[in-house]
């Protein structure tokens, strides 16, 4: 089940959902609007190699924007913080988004009971396009757990995205054992 607009305002009020800054005006019927960040960054190396910690050089977006190239993983993140303590927060690209060829993530759109931090995005483009700090990028959808959780993200050992930013954060592969 996908909570509803009065929903979200209802859990925020709980305590059980936090997004700051929060803007009414991005809340939609079912999903909250979240925005694209000031920093962007890109791998040092064109060759990525799973087993190794591959460094990222982080930038800040221009006032005039700037254009996301086909062929390149660049890793932004959203303006808002967000914690989510009892439901399962999903980010998804809005509409718009889609129809400018932008991708907003690869395959990490779900997030854990327990995530508390702003959001990294795996954003790839299918033709040049020029991105700006603060546009709209994306949607929270927030789901009902089914059952009790027995750890918190936040307070797993092993999870690898629970310091606090305001910028991208790399891949932690690496710190898998395989």
């Amino acid at each position: 089940m996908i909570l509803s607009d009065k929903r979200i305002l209802e859990e925020i009020d709980k305590g059980t959902i936090l997004i700051e800054p929060f803007n009414r005006e991005d809340l939609g019927t079912n999903s909250y609007d979240v925005h694209l960040g000031k920093h962007l960054a890109c791998y040092n190396n064109r060759v990525l190699d799973s087993r190794e910690h591959n460094k990222i050089e982080h930038f800040e977006i221009p006032i005039g924007g700037f254009e996301l190239q086909p062929g390149v993983l660049y890793l932004g993140v959203t303006e808002e913080y967000t914690e989510t303590h009892a439901h399962i927060p999903f980010l998804e690209g809005k509409s718009s988004t889609g129809r400018l060829g932008i991708d907003i993530h690869a395959t990490a759109g779900k997030g854990d009971v327990g995530f508390c931090n702003t959001w990294t995005l795996e954003i790839s483009v299918t033709q040049p396009v020029r991105v700006y700090k603060g546009m709209p990028i994306g949607q929270l959808i927030y789901f009902v757990v089914e059952g009790e959780v027995e750890v918190m993200y936040n307070k797993k050992k092993n999870a690898k995205y629970k310091k606090r930013t305001i910028k991208p954060v790399e891949s932690m592969m690496w710190k898998n054992k395989f």
